[in-house]
């Protein structure tokens, strides 16, 4: 891509030499005497500038204004400049508009040169950003996520409406695998806050240890490790949203910060000393039913209705069968191109068999049961023998039917594809509650887990002591 650079100079010698020395380093210049003529070249499109050297004074006004115009509209690109009398105001003015730098006439052609080849620099990688912005933006919009049932329709109809509006706080909740982290980058790169960053984390994948630091950050020598200063995710998403993905998860002292965290608008480091003002947008998603982590004290009634402000519940899969017609022709078109595949045909039996099949693992087991036989395909045809779906019933600790049996204080699963993993997770947990009389407290040390975690997946898998039944 050519440097392009426009000069804006009512001083017919001077704007003819700077032109003539950046012709020859390479660049393509537009060389004009007044606002008018440069805002011509800007809404006749006649040259695209990357760097823009302009004097301060020209005949028909301030070429501040015109800067402020540009960038009302978004007009990207960088300013230098040039003046042989401004004033302290119009140097903070041209600062606070964005402008890369202020010099005065006469200014030597070797420091012109430094500040003009730093302002291209700076200049390719904004339009670097911004195309990254642009493309994010046409994969991710309310139509990204898939589908025409009435479910789909519903949610279609409020991405719609919470992409045009500067919301500061929304939770996401469905079963894994319903698409939460796709409507959280369609809410971001499609939201007003598009131009901004947007910050992930998984708040069930990190240790509580590190939890703190990682959405605070931490000052040198805070803690053992802390060699230098680190900015938090809720500093790197200033301007931007924040991701907070399993936020049930999260401890509930860790929910007491983060609470105070959105509602001032402030952090403070891990052993720093100030406040630092923060603006960001916060998406919470969730597996968990939360109404119900509040109501049993697992979860911070105030930060769910703080972080409520918008509630989107996405369908399970097997709610919206419908939309296999279009999910599935989507994601063979995907793994065609990465696999350089030339799947084209669907066999009704293979529509039969993704029909009658319950779809646990929801859109997620959907696509990777699409990329498996994509990849095994041998020609235009979808191969029905790589489905391999199951849908085998749920078994007690007692059923030793399809082999999963229990010998002394071993467990024994079979892995010919007779279980599913969410049936092998939940014959684990069954077979130890019971070797421990539905004590929470001593299954979750013997599972190595949580008493929080334990009693999602309890609840998840409706498993209750017998005479509670």
């Amino acid at each position: 891509m050519p440097k392009t650079l426009l000069i804006i100079e009512d001083e017919t010698l001077l704007g003819t030499e700077l032109a003539r020395h950046y012709n020859r380093q390479g660049w393509e210049v537009q060389l004009v005497a007044s606002l008018s003529e440069a805002r011509a070249v800007f809404t006749e499109q006649v040259l695209d500038p990357q760097v823009i050297l302009a004097d301060m004074s020209l005949p028909d006004g301030n070429s501040l204004d015109l800067l402020e115009e540009l960038r009302q509209q978004k007009i990207s690109g960088e300013w230098i400049f040039l003046t042989g009398y401004g004033g302290v105001p119009d140097s903070v003015r041209a600062l606070r508009l964005g402008a890369f730098d202020f010099l005065e006439k006469p200014c030597e052609t070797a420091r012109l040169d430094v500040v003009v080849n730093g302002a291209e620099r700076s200049a390719k990688a904004q339009r670097r950003l911004q195309n990254n912005a642009n493309v994010a933006s046409r994969r991710y919009n309310p139509e990204s996520y898939i589908g025409h049932s009435a479910a789909v329709k519903k949610v279609h109809e409020l991405l719609h409406k919470l992409t045009a509006v500067p919301f500061s706080a929304l939770i996401i909740q469905g079963e894994t695998g319903t698409g939460k982290g796709l409507v959280a980058k369609i809410l971001h790169h499609a939201g007003t806050r598009a131009e901004g960053p947007l910050i992930e984390v998984n708040c069930a994948a990190l240790p509580k240890e590190l939890m703190e630091a990682e959405l605070f950050g931490h000052e040198a020598g805070a803690f053992t490790g802390a060699r230098g200063r680190r900015r938090g995710l809720f500093e790197q998403a200033d301007g931007g949203t924040l991701f907070l993905d399993e936020i049930g998860e999260l401890p509930l002292d860790l929910q007491t910060k983060l609470l105070k965290a959105i509602e001032d608008r402030t952090i403070r480091r891990i052993g720093g000393e100030r406040e630092i003002h923060v603006d960001v947008q916060i998406l919470a998603a969730s597996n968990r039913n939360l109404p119900e982590a509040v109501q049993s004290g697992e979860f911070r009634s105030d930060l769910y209705h703080r972080l409520c402000v918008f509630s989107l519940v996405l369908p399970a899969l097997r709610e919206r069968k419908d939309d296999l017609r279009n999910l599935v022709p989507a994601f063979v078109q995907e793994f065609n191109v990465t696999a350089n595949k030339k799947v084209r045909e669907i066999p009704e039996a293979v529509w039969k068999q993704l029909s009658a099949h319950h779809w646990p693992g929801n859109v997620r087991e959907l696509r990777n049961v699409v990329e498996r036989c994509v990849l095994f395909s041998d020609g235009e045809e979808f191969p029905e023998q790589w489905l391999q779906l199951q849908n085998a019933p749920i078994l007690s600790s007692s059923d030793t039917a399809q082999g999963a049996r229990l010998q002394g204080d071993m467990i024994q699963i079979p892995l010919d594809g007779s279980m599913a993993l969410e049936e092998m997770d939940r014959f684990i947990i069954k077979t130890a509650l019971e070797q421990h009389q539905y004590n929470v407290t001593a299954t979750a040390r013997a599972l190595g887990s949580t008493r929080e975690t334990l009693r999602y997946r309890i609840q998840k898998y409706e498993l209750t002591a017998p005479e509670e039944a």
